[in-house]
């Protein structure tokens, strides 16, 4: 067993696991029950969520499972290191799972289920694991027998309650902020739609949507083979948005161009030049932490580099990408951008980058971009010629502004609202810690 004297501090009683809890091994037999009445568990995410196979899923599904009940502690063999564990919650009967997620029942006169799911997601406890740890650290196999020899800290049971109350009480504040931004996110998006007098269509503005499985249209009535075009159409999506300002296609104000394709002539040999990928293209912002190299030559430089207000969308892949947009303010010098991000560059006596990206980000704007996206099973794109046929209510360059300055005040609050719950995620992940750890300053503990 590794030394974990060391690790853990004196202020608490250390048990083993095994003390506190018992391995559940009950097998499912599955002549007796079949897979479409079990909640077959399909992974466990690094934050503790329970992913289950859907049902199409299952039916693929080999092997043997096992029963996991309401309340039990599960975690995965390969992934527990990186946060992979969780208890089953009450709400969720006739839980399956394999081999690879042990499964255990607590002992609640000794340990608070709560507590010890805090005291596995500690940076103490992630030391531990990774002490068995050899090759590859990201898929190293932790089996239960090494699992139930780990020590942790047990306090009083009330102590125990007191410091899952903490952190219950420190999330719901976390929760309550990310609300807040959501609020003012979706108030922005209505002041903004308002503002254009652009009809709000239920099922539109969600970009989960609403997906009837059985949908009925006439043949006269689509213009492709594709369910996404073919559903809005049916939901009364209009291609021209109605407004109260006229509407113009982006190729009438702007110019959308690819850029350089990624390759191995392209490899930065004499001429080394900065490019963006779509990884460095975020909604609304651009993420510059890492800048690669392609190889352009001079007499091309002039007709791929971005310039200040270049607009750049990416042309997809998945669908969440398609359309996904930020503002190039010359942050690199004689930056240019690979051709799975669009850029358009605006006449700008007639539009604001600002205004344009605002507007694809919109409602109506993710709307034309899911109507037009051509997709196969997992991925899908869109291409220059329809980001440059898109209409877009097109006011007076006041108005516009105005509208802008609305939008980036309330980006603003949400921003602010989104970083004090990311401080307050951290200060509760440092105070649990302390008092898992047994830090004597923290009063209550």
């Amino acid at each position: 067993m590794c030394q974990q004297g060391s690790i853990w501090s004196e202020h608490w009683k250390r048990v083993r696991l095994a003390e506190v809890l018992s391995r559940r091994v009950e097998p499912i037999d599955l002549q007796t029950e079949t897979l479409g009445g079990l909640n077959v568990i399909a992974k466990i995410t690094f934050g503790g969520e329970l992913v289950l196979r859907e049902q199409d899923e299952k039916a693929d599904y080999k092997g043997a499972l096992f029963r996991a009940r309401p309340g039990d502690l599960i975690y995965s063999k390969i992934r527990i290191a990186q946060g992979s564990m969780t208890f089953v919650p009450d709400n969720v009967d006739h839980v399956a799972v394999s081999n690879e997620y042990p499964t255990y029942t607590i002992d609640a006169g000794r340990a608070v289920p709560g507590y010890l799911e805090l005291v596995c997601r500690t940076q103490a406890f992630r030391g531990l694991l990774l002490s068995f740890a050899s090759g590859n650290t990201t898929k190293m196999r932790i089996r239960p027998g090494e699992f139930e020899n780990l020590e942790v800290p047990l306090p009083p049971l009330e102590t125990q309650r007191a410091i899952v109350a903490r952190w219950k009480a420190a999330q719901a504040e976390i929760k309550l902020l990310e609300q807040q931004a959501v609020v003012v996110e979706e108030q922005s998006r209505r002041a903004f739609e308002a503002a254009l007098g652009l009809a709000d269509l239920p099922g539109l503005g969600d970009l989960a949507g609403l997906r009837p499985r059985v949908f009925v249209l006439w043949w006269s009535e689509s213009d492709r083979w594709s369910v996404e075009p073919n559903r809005l159409r049916k939901l009364g999506f209009q291609e021209t948005p109605q407004s109260h300002y006229p509407s113009l296609s982006i190729s009438t104000f702007g110019e959308v161009i690819y850029g350089l394709q990624v390759c191995p002539e392209r490899e930065p040999r004499d001429h080394p030049t900065p490019y963006l990928r779509v990884a460095n293209v975020q909604r609304g912002y651009l993420d510059l932490t890492e800048i690669k190299q392609i190889e352009v030559a001079p007499q091309e430089l002039a007709k791929y580099r971005l310039e200040p207000g270049d607009v750049l969308l990416c042309e997809g892949n998945s669908a969440e990408l398609v359309g996904r947009g930020a503002i190039w303010q010359g942050e690199i010098e004689g930056c240019v951008h690979q051709n799975h991000v669009l850029r358009v560059r605006l006449d700008l006596q007639k539009a604001l980058p600002e205004y344009v990206l605002a507007y694809i980000n919109s409602s109506a704007g993710q709307t034309y971009f899911r109507s037009k996206a051509k997709r196969t099973t997992n991925l899908a794109s869109i291409n220059s010629r329809e980001v440059g046929r898109m209409p877009i209510p097109l006011p007076p360059l006041d108005v516009q502004r105005e509208i802008v300055r609305r939008v980036e005040e309330s980006r603003a609050e949400v921003t602010r609202l989104r970083a004090q719950a990311a401080r307050r995620a951290q200060e509760a992940r440092v105070e649990v810690e302390a008092a898992i750890l047994g830090s004597e300053d923290l009063p209550g503990f």
